[in-house]
């Protein structure tokens, strides 16, 4: 069902989640078609071998840019999902709420419902939750209540259990003052039906599906899932047992589908092809995801076949290589309007720079996520630091501080296993102390990007 609500109320939010969302919910119109049924091949600039490698904030900037536009080009509507496939996913429509909250009048506590001063004669019956209107109280009476059950008409207030104490002759006094309206939930004291309670562009944490759920709703209108295939690319690499004869296993097979998952997007496809042109390009080109991801491939050795691969199929480099350690060789590159291809590299390391520079920022800005605040901690110890280019390190959070990790160079996976987010480490390093820009990994925050269903 779509949440009531206009667009003048959506106006108000932030403006860049706000465009992403109009995009997404506005250009709904068909795709341009040609004969055939196929659709119409847009025109790119062709990629550049000699394209210079970006500044590493650059590079997200770009992702970001070459999102807003694939979701112009994308024309997806919004998705209408249950709640419990809604987590992680952003609203694409205002939540109202479609029901009072409370919607009748409701005991905030055990104890007795009282009507006029005590002390009070108290019914045999009692009130429970989930039951019909109980029957009218008069002055001087009271009844047993439970939490979350109806009030009788004519109550006065609620005494909490802790709070009475029954005479000899059954009858219930209060131990302290009694307020009229104590411990009584009114009808509407949260919102009334109608009210705005969560605007578009709200992620759809658990408690916002508790909300939903206590306000009405069995589903959710949300921005869609971006979907991603992933392939693996790499002769030498294992999918079981131990390394053997030049072979290793492969480490990002496993890693980046929930790593991706984290950050919005559905997995549809992992393929292993190996070092095959032929076999990367039919992959390439038959992919109908909004993102593909490569892993390996990205430099230029010989059979390092993903830049051939994007000439061939005509797609603009918008990313040639970033200024950043380690993940240098990462890559962005459009395929089509609406479809977009990650070089990873193909180290473990390096791999997760290359998610966190180019795919991360693409991705949220296609689920219309608002972009993380940006924070920085003094780093504990010093970090050495590349002569021009920024660096990534594995650091743990201890305190008010970053700790950096030893395990950091660009085959290693230990260290980023145990970290609990990346410290962005200018060019020429960072002393001890120095207040130093941090990236969250999503198991680490403890927040809603631990999704990875």
């Amino acid at each position: 069902m779509t949440s009531p609500g206009t667009r003048d109320e959506a106006e108000t939010e932030d403006l860049d989640v706000e465009e992403a969302l109009a995009l997404v919910r506005e250009n709904s119109g068909p795709a341009r078609r040609v004969p055939g049924g196929h659709d119409a091949p847009a025109p790119h600039r062709p990629a550049d071998p000699h394209h210079p490698a970006a500044p590493w904030p650059e590079a997200r900037a770009r992702a970001e840019r070459a999102a807003r536009a694939a979701a112009r080009a994308a024309r997806r509507t919004p998705v209408s999902v249950p709640l419990d496939a809604a987590l992680g996913l952003t609203l694409a429509a205002p939540l109202a709420a479609l029901t009072d909250l409370p919607s009748f009048d409701t005991s905030a506590m055990d104890g007795w419902a009282v009507a006029g001063p005590g002390p009070w004669a108290v019914r045999d019956e009692g009130v429970l939750a989930g039951h019909a209107v109980p029957a009218r109280l008069t002055d001087g009476e009271a009844v047993r209540i439970a939490t979350g059950a109806r009030i009788p008409p004519d109550t006065t207030a609620v005494l909490r259990s802790e709070h009475g104490r029954t005479d000899e002759r059954g009858r219930l006094h209060p131990t302290r003052e009694v307020v009229h309206g104590q411990d009584i939930r009114p009808r509407g004291q949260e919102c009334r039906s109608g009210d705005h309670l969560l605007p578009v562009g709200t992620l759809a944490t658990p408690a916002v599906l508790g909300l939903a759920a206590a306000a009405g709703y069995d589903t959710l209108t949300v921005v869609p899932r971006s979907r991603v295939d992933v392939l693996v690319l790499g002769d030498e690499l294992l999918t079981e047992g131990l390394p053997h004869d030049g072979l290793i296993r492969d480490a990002l097979g496993p890693m980046l589908p929930p790593w991706l998952r984290a950050l919005g997007a559905e997995v549809r496809t992992v393929r292993r092809i190996g070092d095959d042109a032929e076999a990367l390009h039919r992959a390439v080109t038959t992919s109908d995801a909004d993102l593909v991801v490569t892993t390996g491939g990205t430099a230029a050795g010989p059979v390092d076949h993903v830049h051939p691969t994007l000439r061939r199929t005509g797609a603009e480099l918008l990313v040639d290589g970033v200024r950043v350690r380690p993940g240098h060789p990462m890559l962005l590159a459009r395929l089509k309007d609406d479809q977009h291809l990650v070089g990873l590299p193909g180290n473990p390391l390096a791999a997760v720079s290359g998610l966190l520079t180019l795919a991360e920022p693409l991705l949220r800005t296609l689920a219309a996520r608002p972009a993380p605040e940006t924070y920085t901690l003094p780093l504990r110890d010093a970090v050495h630091g590349h002569p021009h280019d920024t660096r990534l390190v594995p650091v743990v959070l201890r305190g008010e501080g970053a700790v950096p990790l030893r395990y950091n160079g660009p085959a290693m996976l230990r260290g980023i296993a145990a970290a609990d987010a990346l410290a962005v480490v200018p060019p020429g390093g960072a002393r001890p102390g120095q207040e130093t820009e941090l990236l969250d990994l999503p198991w680490a925050t403890g927040g809603i990007g631990v999704c990875f269903t």
